[in-house]
């Protein structure tokens, strides 16, 4: 079994500076019906999904769940806002490592406070806040990527030949998973943290 992890890394490393995110300039300013909604969704997060051709980024039926767990506010006359389309965009990215009451739990004070704002301080403050800051530290994830990718490879050194770099691999997915691993038990450490403060009062 013959893997390049060479090329592997600098595939990922090229996939990382393809990165970005919606910004909310290129989010519509009008109200929108739920084809629209997944239409707009579709076109933005397909790309980055593991399976593009069968994965589903946001169904209709997810969309009315989200609602009636309290997850999104409630559409007006059937139509979304622009706001709407802010939080499914923070649903989309914390569906895939936080369960739906944990989401409800970070995202209902947000909401809450947020949520059509006539003036001042609203969900799009927010949203543009977390994701200019968040987007700026590609590099540093690069870096630390880079790092375990250095520190997998001087491993298993001693294992049989024809096993040696399929173990490397083995043991930078490890490394890759117990980091997400971590972040995931802070991330509900936090969000118990918020619970347990009254829903972020």
């Amino acid at each position: 079994m013959h893997i390049d992890t060479k090329d592997l890394l600098n595939s990922i490393m090229e996939s990382f500076d393809r990165i970005s995110y919606v910004k909310s300039s290129d989010i519509p300013n009008i109200d929108l019906y739920m084809d629209q909604v997944t239409t707009f969704m579709d076109k933005n997060f397909r790309k980055v999904t593991r399976y593009p051709e069968d994965d589903k980024v946001m169904t209709k039926t997810m969309i009315n769940n989200y609602a009636k767990n309290n997850l999104l506010p409630p559409p007006l006359k059937k139509k979304y806002s622009k706001e709407h389309i802010l939080v499914l965009i923070f649903i989309y990215y914390y569906k895939g490592i936080l369960s739906i009451s944990d989401i409800q739990a970070l995202l209902g004070p947000v909401t809450e406070r947020f949520f059509g704002k006539e003036e001042g301080f609203d969900i799009q403050s927010v949203y543009d806040e977390v994701f200019q800051v968040g987007y700026g530290q590609i590099e540093e994830l690069k870096k630390q990527v880079e790092k375990e990718y250095q520190y997998a490879m001087e491993t298993f050194e001693d294992a049989p030949e024809d096993s040696r770099e399929f173990l490397k691999l083995f043991s930078f997915i490890c490394f890759l998973s117990f980091d997400v691993y971590m972040k995931k038990q802070l991330i509900e450490k936090l969000i118990d943290v918020i619970q347990s403060d009254g829903e972020g009062k």
